[in-house]
């Protein structure tokens, strides 16, 4: 089912949202949460969940991949763990299948070769090979939750390439995207003036350069 605002986030880079976050006053700069492939790229609705320490006996870490709709983000708030991992092969493999948009891991994750394989976007704090099994249980689904200091809604937009992942909060999405798609033209505009000839000191200023980010009162 085609979803215009996730596609129109698609069309847009991270630093140009990050640019539109920023003049609205919203954080959604997911800080240090890194594509496992720098080529990885993705858009979609987050499908929140929380984990936290085993318990004995220990919770399941995996047992909802069935569940996540097509074109959803997996979305895996794990504290910023990194000494256990939170997803892995089987995961990935079932994920692709089912054409899930990516998953995003405030965590760590492990068997990154086949990610890389498939194409299917991974984007987490690193990899490490160490097992969660007995170590990490999801323990809330549907959640809100915490993503490189980011608050990420169910349902909020992801979008991840090369330079990290931003969320874009659903109750802002028209206004958020608007403004990145207004950056974009203005950036454009800028280029195009430039191989026509013109100085950058006057085609920032023509176009506005510095008040692009500038926040909105």
């Amino acid at each position: 089912m085609s979803d215009e605002a996730v596609d129109r986030a698609g069309r847009l880079d991270t630093a140009t949202i990050s640019d539109a976050l920023d003049r609205l006053g919203i954080v959604g700069q997911c800080y240090e949460i890194k594509g496992r492939d720098p080529s990885f790229r993705m858009a979609g609705r987050a499908y929140t969940m929380r984990c936290g320490p085993a318990a004995s006996p220990p919770g399941t870490v995996g047992d909802y991949i069935d569940d996540v709709p097509a074109g959803h983000v997996v979305v895996i708030d794990n504290g910023g763990r990194t000494d256990a991992t939170i997803w892995g092969d089987i995961l990935t493999e079932i994920a692709h299948r089912k054409q899930l948009a990516g998953t995003v891991i405030d965590g760590i994750s492990r068997d990154v070769a086949l990610c890389r394989e498939l194409g299917y976007p991974v984007f987490a704090k690193d990899h490490w090979m160490r097992t969660g099994k007995d170590r990490v249980q999801v323990e809330e689904m549907g959640c809100v939750v915490n993503i490189g200091g980011a608050r990420v809604q169910p349902g909020d937009i992801l979008r991840g390439d090369p330079d990290g992942v931003v969320v874009i909060p659903k109750q802002h999405e028209d206004k958020v995207l608007a403004v990145a798609e207004e950056i974009h033209q203005a950036e454009a505009q800028i280029r195009a003036a430039v191989r026509g000839g013109a100085r950058l000191d006057e085609a920032r200023r023509q176009f506005k350069y510095h008040q692009l980010q500038t926040r909105d009162q």
